[in-house]
């Protein structure tokens, strides 16, 4: 898996959290988030590693190149989110026919949101690249009819947009 689906993981699971328990402090609850992910992932390895090897039972005490990485692509991706959400909720709304956003799965919903986020704030990044991001996660990490639900939403929201689906901004 790519560092960015990866950063765009724990972008979508920050924002779950968030969505449902609010942080008082964004910067603390992101600098706890993001060592608890670093220490879930070194015990992890250090688990699967053979027994009396150096990385078994090991715990670095500091993020490595790839941790850096995925919260430098992610961490920016979930303050937009957060900045810009009742924004991106109402164009979420706006073309989910019969579906109240707060009725959504949390998991679809925050999908959604990093999605359209993207695809309306981050010019770099080409909106049909959000897309499948969007749907690949949706089918890891919700239901089985998530992945095509997200997809006929964001594919609405791609047909509004003002620019190239396929190219980002340089």
């Amino acid at each position: 898996m790519g560092m960015r689906r990866r950063a765009r993981e724990r972008a979508l699971q920050f924002l779950y959290q968030n969505d449902l328990n609010p942080a008082s402090n964004l910067d603390e609850a992101l600098e706890q988030f993001f060592e608890s992910q670093r220490q879930a992932a070194a015990l992890e390895a250090a688990a699967a590693a053979p027994q009396g090897s150096p990385a078994a039972g090991a715990l670095s005490a500091t993020p490595t190149a790839d941790d850096a990485a995925v919260r430098l692509f992610s961490e920016p991706l979930i303050k937009g989110v957060l900045q810009h959400k009742d924004s991106v909720d109402a164009e979420i709304q706006k073309y989910a026919h019969n579906w109240d956003i707060r009725r959504m799965a949390a998991v679809d919903r925050n999908i959604l949101r990093l999605a359209v986020y993207e695809m309306r704030h981050r010019q770099d990044i080409p909106p049909v690249v959000s897309i499948n991001e969007a749907v690949e996660i949706a089918k890891r990490f919700s239901t089985q009819d998530s992945g095509k639900f997200v997809n006929g939403i964001l594919d609405k929201v791609k047909g509004d947009l003002l620019r190239n689906a396929r190219v980002g901004a340089s």
